[in-house]
């Protein structure tokens, strides 16, 4: 069983991390090139490294938690690495879709093998569709995806809303599905709304380096190729996972 979970996730993390790869080189990944060349007049050599969440909108859609990068690499431009633009970008920019897909994949093979439901493409799709509220759009209410140049809040703060928003909606949607009783499910749905409640951290002003036109541009193909992301993923997973049985 252990070995079907695992093999079904990594083949369909592999898959699902191309595809995204080839979606987001001609969505989000412009953008972002676009967005740089406000940010400091011009992109310099490692300005984005592998999972900066403008490259990674469909995995850690307004995640700071990548954004630690950016930040080490400002502390210590001189010892921190970042591949070079073009291929090797590219590549390594697929890898981290990949390994971040696969790990997702074992949560989604997981739920569905524990949830003891019937493991179709519908129930994958469904799993994913539940991924992408819990780690996309959940947290994106509150922390949209950023590109390079727009003024955020402090780092920290935003790391622990969004684990925050993301705990809630995940605990949240689990007991509004699979909980019986009417008042453990209305329980639910205050707790998906209770970080919102809460609020996430925001900077002091706004504005930034970047036109609003471009931010917002992002912001939607992002919360879009993260929608594609998931719902193959969570698609590829089940097919894979009956197939290997």
């Amino acid at each position: 069983m252990f070995q079907r979970i695992f093999f079904s996730a990594i083949a369909a993390g592999l898959l699902a991390g191309v595809f995204i790869s080839v979606v987001q080189s001609v969505t989000t990944t412009p953008v972002i090139l676009h967005a740089e060349e406000f940010e400091g007049g011009g992109r310099h050599h490692g300005s984005i490294t592998p999972l900066d969440p403008g490259l990674q909108p469909a995995l850690f859609s307004g995640s700071p938690v990548a954004r630690l990068y950016q930040v080490a690499e400002s502390a210590h431009p001189a010892d921190f690495w970042s591949p070079n633009d073009g291929l090797e970008r590219a590549l390594f920019t697929t890898l981290a879709n990949i390994v971040v897909g696969v790990g997702f994949a074992l949560i989604i093979v997981a739920g569905l093998v524990i949830s003891h439901t019937r493991v179709t493409v519908g129930t994958g799709v469904l799993w994913g569709a539940a991924g992408f509220v819990v780690f996309t759009l959940a947290p994106g209410l509150g922390l949209p995806p950023e590109v390079p140049g727009a003024l955020t809040a402090e780092l920290s703060a935003r790391q622990l809303w969004w684990a925050f928003a993301v705990a809630g909606a995940a605990i949240g949607l689990g007991l509004l599905v699979f909980a019986g009783r009417l008042p453990v499910k209305v329980l639910g749905a205050v707790v998906m709304v209770v970080p919102h409640v809460v609020g996430a951290p925001q900077p002091g002003s706004i504005g930034g380096s970047v036109p609003p036109e471009i931010a917002g541009q992002f912001v939607a193909a992002s919360i879009v190729v993260s929608a594609i992301f998931w719902v193959t993923l969570g698609g590829l997973s089940a097919t894979l996972y009956r197939r290997l049985g």
